[in-house]
């Protein structure tokens, strides 16, 4: 069995708003993640991927506060840490994040090599000027990007080269988990294609043990992740290996988002594109129920009154519904027959 590098207990964290309310964009979320292992982490625009991205650091800072769980990392629990402690002995070693336009938080006046100095010295490592380069350029080698890179400015890089040096930088001290949020976005096509190939390769390398793909473009996690979450307004609401996740979504949401995007893989590339109508609730008063309901087409009564968990599914899948897998099955099967008429 694999060794468990990162396990999530009921997190959740929240926004304190200037006028002292909160809202709740990480709501109760769990997970695993194992030794060689990738996470892909899917949903629309503001339901909460990237502040569960920065809550799995556990490095907290206004407005963002952490309200309860566990994030165990290695078997440490670095769940209400002190932050200074946090940033030397757990950021860079332990975990590492690349936040969205990563390639955009480059100082434009310092070379790309200072960048890595700076790492080294932050961590009180004890190699010398002349060691870091050596083993800088051995790691950008390593990472397919040419050794000259570390001597020149961002300015003088393409956004690919900029993304691509950025995680490179991020995994020089072999962290044990790496948190990519929306690594390709704002790419174009080779360049996304350049910057996949080289987060797939960081484990084949060594630099990384696990890895969180967080993005809204769930086939995109089909080719890159091993399994998939599906997130909705701070909730898990469906867990899964990516093939059923992507080809055979069980949650109404994750049908739904499945259903509004292209998708090339074979017997969905000609699937009738469908929007989800309505928009996500307001986390500073969540519904009682299902916070999906006011959306779902398949809503009944109990949904807008009953909150579930999650429903396990043998093969290791779940999902946050009130219907059975077979009632939803049922559902789904009725709506194609209908659809195909």
């Amino acid at each position: 069995m694999a060794e468990l590098i990162l396990e999530v207990r009921d997190l959740t964290t929240k926004y304190i708003t200037r006028f002292g309310e909160g809202v709740y964009a990480v709501d109760h979320v769990s997970l695993k993640v194992e030794e060689g292992k990738s996470l892909g982490i899917a949903g629309e625009s503001g339901c909460g991927k990237s502040t569960l991205a920065l809550s799995l650091m556990g490095y907290y800072f206004a407005p963002l506060h952490y309200t309860s769980g566990d994030i165990i990392i290695d078997g440490r629990n670095i769940s209400g840490m002190d932050p200074d402690d946090i940033r030397k002995s757990i950021l860079g070693t332990e975990i590492a994040y690349i936040p969205q336009s990563a390639m955009n938080a480059l100082n434009p006046t310092r070379k790309v090599i200072n960048f890595v100095e700076d790492v080294f010295q932050a961590h009180g490592t004890n190699k010398t000027k002349k060691e870091i380069h050596e083993f800088a350029k051995e790691a950008f080698e390593t990472l397919g990007l040419p050794a000259e890179v570390l001597q020149k400015y961002p300015v003088e890089l393409s956004g690919g080269m900029k993304q691509r040096t950025v995680i490179a930088v991020s995994v020089l001290l072999f962290p044990k988990v790496l948190i990519a949020d929306e690594p390709s976005s704002a790419l174009d096509v080779t360049s996304q294609k350049m910057v996949i190939k080289m987060l797939k390769g960081l484990m084949e390398n060594g630099f990384i043990k696990s890895m969180i793909f967080i993005t809204h473009e769930l086939p995109l996690l089909y080719n890159v992740t091993d399994d998939i979450m599906v997130m909705y307004a701070g909730q898990i609401v469906e867990k899964a290996a990516a093939k059923e996740a992507v080809l055979d979504p069980l949650h109404p949401y994750s049908k739904g988002l499945m259903g509004s995007i292209i998708v090339p893989e074979s017997g969905l590339r000609n699937t009738k594109l469908t929007a989800i109508p309505g928009v996500p609730p307001n986390l500073k008063d969540p519904p009682s129920g299902c916070r999906f309901a006011d959306r779902c087409k398949y809503v009944m009564p109990q949904c807008r009154v009953t909150s579930v968990g999650l429903r396990d599914v043998p093969g290791g899948r779940a999902y946050r519904c009130v219907l059975r897998e077979d009632e939803l099955r049922e559902v789904y099967s009725e709506e194609a027959y209908q659809n195909a008429r």
